[in-house]
């Protein structure tokens, strides 16, 4: 009996053993999918973040470069580019130089198109329930991608040839990396391969906004600077840096981000999102220095910083 009383107790005791050890197993297998899913929020959330952000900062400089160049396009008045740019050294018309103009229209014109409807191209609302208009946006966005890469070339090296200064050069290989990455989202699209055909349309998406990134990115260091301390002027080797900076950056950003998205850990999602954070609150801060800018150009007020 006695026997008989120590196996039940024995068994009473590896029953709970067990039960225990399910128990812990369970509570850290919550705890482990409770941290993934604050990971993925945050990294969600934090793209959010960074897309609304750039939305508007994107929008707005379409509304600046139609209310400038556009106007003054349809007026007959390019003349009124060089009293404002003059200060700064450059004289965008040319009197007489009728494919220059026309190369430099087509490069400020397209930059805002790109500007206004790349967003769409990446909202998934807008992909799945306007599948027409995402094609047709879609081929407008390309044709225009390639006449900024083509109107670049020009400006850079038949324009203003000699001598080629180093932003002509950082142009000219963001001018092929658009129709590299032009290339390549077309073809996957073709293949039905819509995984990488997504992904080379992100990569487009930025080098194709390096015109408002190289702005929005000047501003910011102004501004930051400023605030710090640290008196920045437009001789500053961040402004060299930053002239293949404005592509590099975002390229390798969206690396970061594919990573975290696809094979990341936990750690690895919280680090892309303060990453994210860091690169949106510094697009607040150039677009805060950047909007009067722009406001001041479109007004025809004097231009100050």
């Amino acid at each position: 009996m006695e026997n008989s009383h120590d196996a039940n107790t024995g068994s009473a005791i590896e029953r709970e053993i067990q039960n225990t050890d399910k128990t812990g197993v369970h509570r850290r297998e919550i705890t482990k999918l409770t941290n993934k899913s604050l990971a993925n929020k945050s990294l969600n959330y934090t793209t959010v973040f960074w897309f609304v952000t750039a939305l508007f900062g994107q929008w707005f400089f379409f509304y600046y470069i139609m209310g400038f160049y556009g106007t003054s396009v349809i007026n007959d008045n390019m003349e009124y580019w060089n009293v404002v740019f003059e200060q700064f050294g450059v004289t965008p018309y040319r009197a007489g130089d009728f494919s220059g103009n026309l190369a430099f229209v087509a490069h400020a014109l397209g930059a805002g198109i790109v500007a206004f409807g790349g967003a769409f191209q990446l909202i998934p609302k807008v992909r799945n329930s306007f599948p027409k208009f995402h094609k047709i946006n879609g081929y407008v966005y390309l044709t225009t991608v390639f006449c900024l890469a083509i109107s670049g070339f020009y400006l850079v090296w038949i324009r203003d040839p000699d001598p080629v200064k180093l932003n002509g050069i950082g142009t000219t290989i963001n001018g092929f990396l658009i129709l590299g990455f032009a290339y390549l989202t077309v073809r996957l699209a073709i293949k039905k391969d819509i995984a990488s055909h997504r992904k080379w349309a992100l990569r487009l998406f930025f080098v194709s906004n390096a015109q408002w990134i190289l702005r929005v990115g000047t501003f910011s260091y102004l501004v930051t600077g400023n605030m710090l301390g640290m008196k920045p002027a437009f001789g500053d080797p961040f402004f060299y840096m930053w002239t293949f900076g404005c592509y590099v950056i975002p390229l390798l950003t969206l690396q970061l981000y594919f990573y975290a998205k696809e094979r990341g850990s936990n750690s690895v999602k919280y680090v892309t999102s303060g990453v994210l954070f860091l690169i949106t609150m510094l697009m607040i801060m150039g677009m805060v220095g950047y909007t009067p800018f722009l406001l001041k150009v479109l007004s025809g007020g004097p231009i100050t910083f």
